[in-house]
């Protein structure tokens, strides 16, 4: 893979977790912020709003195992690896608590982690992403909504679909209501080149699909509360999350603040970046 791009103020290096090995970009100083990318990203989704948050913070921005610049293991890709991952990151950087931003499967990563070690987080911002208390609807508009995991998963098929270029573009661009450009997507096309990171797409839902989602629904974590204080967010018309969708986890949670970004989509970091920033700010320190 090419270099990652360059963001003014941001510096690069590789974290070892144990023999995994992540890329972070980090910039800034003050309080420990970490910055968590969903599919199909990495830490590069974030650059718009970096400068104005690393002027308050150290911000940490890791690509997850499979994405990026990290590398992409074989392996099931669940969700709770992902969280352990950002546990295990956090003790190789000797950050003792944290706030946490997460987009998409980065926010739901970030509930997990929240869950398994509340002590070393400040605050939990999640985007675009459901909650670990999911339950489906009657409607069949999630199974639609859902129609390029399934692609994903496809035998023999997925790995294809998974590294083909025009695949990405076009699901970065459904998901979108802002128009994104080349120079937007060309960094996220280009990493599903490499088979390893496309196999990662691939397990990654069927993970979710196959091992994660019924257990999950059928109450996995119907015992588990979550005492971080949260802020949820999504757009008006995101195709996945909708009003309703944290009914159940308000049941589960201290503090669950859940918000909708009028005419925003799926990839609210690049969309509304302002928009984003100006809500997250009073949330990240507490008033």
């Amino acid at each position: 893979m090419r270099p990652p791009p360059q963001v003014d103020g941001v510096e690069h290096r590789y974290v070892d977790l144990d023999g995994l090995r992540l890329h972070v970009a980090e910039a800034g100083a003050g309080e420990p912020l970490l910055l968590v990318h969903g599919w199909p990203q990495h830490w590069f989704q974030w650059r718009r709003m970096i400068p104005e948050l690393a002027g308050r913070y150290r911000v940490t921005c890791p690509d997850l195992r499979g994405f990026g610049w990290s590398d992409a293991p074989p392996g099931r890709y669940e969700k709770e690896t992902l969280a352990g991952d950002l546990l295990a990151l956090l003790d190789a950087l000797d950050l003792e608590r944290v706030r946490l931003v997460g987009h998409d499967w980065g926010g739901f990563a970030g509930f997990l982690a929240c869950l398994r070690a509340p002590e070393r987080f400040e605050r939990l911002v999640a985007l675009s992403i459901v909650s670990p208390w999911l339950r489906l609807p009657l409607s069949p508009r999630p199974v639609v909504a859902a129609w390029y995991q399934f692609a994903i998963m496809a035998p023999f098929l997925g790995r294809r679909i998974a590294g083909h270029p025009g695949f990405t573009r076009m699901l970065l661009r459904l998901g979108s209501r802002r128009a994104l450009g080349d120079d937007d997507l060309g960094p996220y096309v280009e990493q599903f080149r490499d088979p390893a990171r496309a196999r990662a797409t691939v397990a990654l839902y069927r993970s979710f699909q196959l091992l994660e989602l019924w257990p999950m629904v059928l109450g996995r974590y119907a015992d588990r509360r979550l005492t971080v204080p949260t802020l949820a967010m999504y757009g008006e018309h995101d195709p996945i999350v909708r009003e309703g969708t944290f009914a159940t986890a308000e049941r589960h949670a201290d503090s669950l603040v859940v918000e909708c970004i009028p005419g925003a989509g799926h990839f609210l970091p690049e969309e509304v970046p302002a928009v984003l920033l100006g809500r997250l700010s009073p949330f990240l320190a507490g008033s």
